[in-house]
């Protein structure tokens, strides 16, 4: 087997691939080929050790992947990296069906990013038809599954992106308009008619205050991150004026704490996109040694979705 090793906490161009004995399962656990592994910002800032969870050194990152157990095709969620790898055992209960027609870099680029969006917009805030929905960092791989998904419940979308080629990229994705970050809290009021009805940030920085007074009545605004780098202090007296709400998206958490509901959640996304509910974008695909390229695109916000990793 090929794995991607960090050494140490360092810059993305510091991971290596190394060979090793293919691992051999023991009780309670299956071997997984993998065909697909996903990428994504947090990754990169694991590997750095700016991310709140730092596993003991050495380690391989990677929290999903897509390829066969015993001939079957499967989702693997893993709960201790581990994916950046040619085969990785894993737990049977945390494997999940991959439907025919749904190929494997869709599915494992899917799992985290509409997982997450899918616990944000059903788990923890409700969006109806017809609501205005402002994405932040629209382009990137989380945002355009907030795109998609908040088009798919029959809300009306507003893209948030830096230059004329993400927001192109958004509105393909489905969004009624798209805005740069300019005079934010103006432009989303115009657009929206006078207040968004949810934000959903995974950007941080100033941009999130510029829409938090961007909210109309009973507006919900879900943190999901800081890509900017920057971590806002969102002002109490904002939420309480027109009662706002404040809610925060942790998916990898939850996903941790309720394994058996994650995968179920994770499943949905699958037959959601078999059934074209939902239309993920094809990941961009590198070997195993793109492992530093791909996560510094996605830690610099330079990617336009997502990467996936095709050992």
């Amino acid at each position: 087997m090929r794995r991607v090793l960090c050494r140490e906490f360092a810059d993305p161009e510091r991971l290596t691939v190394v060979e090793e004995p293919d691992p051999v399962p023991g009780p309670g656990e299956v071997l997984v080929e993998v065909e697909a592994a996903a990428v994504s910002f947090v990754d990169g800032l694991i590997a750095r050790g700016g991310y709140q969870l730092r596993p003991p050194l050495p380690f391989t990152p990677g929290s999903a992947v897509a390829g066969r157990a015993g001939g079957d095709r499967v989702l693997a969620l893993l709960p201790s990296f581990g994916g950046f790898a040619s085969h990785l055992l894993a737990d049977p209960d945390r494997l999940v069906p991959v439907p025919d027609g749904v190929d494997p870099r869709i599915a494992a680029s899917s799992a985290e990013n509409y997982g997450t969006i899918a616990f944000a917009l059903q788990h923890r805030v409700a969006v109806r038809p017809g609501e205005w929905v402002v994405v932040l960092g629209a382009a990137g791989a989380i945002g355009l599954a907030a795109v998609d998904c908040a088009r798919a419940a029959g809300a009306r979308v507003l893209a948030v992106a830096s230059d004329e080629a993400k927001r192109a990229a958004a509105l393909a994705a489905g969004a009624q308009a798209a805005t740069g970050y300019d005079d934010l809290k103006t432009a989303i009021r115009e657009h929206t008619g006078g207040g968004a009805d949810v934000v959903v940030d995974p950007v941080g920085g100033p941009a999130a205050e510029a829409a938090l007074r961007a909210l109309g009545p009973g507006g919900r605004f879900c943190v999901l991150g800081f890509t900017s780098g920057e971590i806002p202090r969102l002002p109490a007296n904002v939420v309480l004026l027109r009662n706002r709400t404040v809610v925060g998206v942790d998916w990898g958490d939850w996903s941790r704490s309720d394994p058996a509901a994650a995968r179920d959640l994770a499943a949905d996304v699958l037959r959601r996109i078999a059934a074209g509910e939902l239309h993920p974008p094809e990941p961009a695909g590198l070997p195993l040694t793109g492992a530093g390229t791909a996560t510094r695109a996605h830690a610099e916000r330079t990617a336009v979705g997502k990467y996936v990793l095709v050992p």
